[in-house]
């Protein structure tokens, strides 16, 4: 089963970046459906963003469009998250995850493998 470790977090400036990196170990992120959550702090995880196996597909949730970039290194067998134009709201563990069904990407439910999370703080 493949495992997935989170980097990258820390704290940023409002209109600041961060890049978030996934790397995988135990499978081929090609084979898999990566996708990105987070949680914030009293609220329920939520969808991030999306990545379809070779290349299929990449699909955003509505307030990260324009700023937010997932892609994936094949070499490196790691899935990043290039944050631009943080805001405070954007402030959330950030998680990775993957699955290998294509259905319902969006629901945390259906990610069979988790990261452990790494922390984002987004200062005004």
């Amino acid at each position: 089963q493949v495992q997935l470790v989170e980097s990258g977090g820390g704290l940023a400036q409002a209109g600041g970046s961060l890049r978030l990196s996934c790397a995988a170990s135990g499978g081929t992120v090609s084979n898999y459906i990566m996708g990105w959550f987070r949680q914030a702090p009293g609220k329920e995880r939520e969808f991030v963003a999306v990545i379809l196996r070779n290349g299929d597909g990449i699909y955003y949730e509505e307030a990260v469009k324009g700023r937010f970039t997932i892609s994936r290194n094949y070499a490196k067998n790691t899935v990043y998250l290039q944050m631009n134009s943080l805001k405070p709201e954007d402030t959330a563990v950030y998680y990775c995850a993957a699955k290998t069904l294509s259905d319902s990407y969006r629901i945390s439910a259906r990610y069979r493998y988790w990261g452990q999370g790494t922390q984002v703080t987004v200062s005004s």
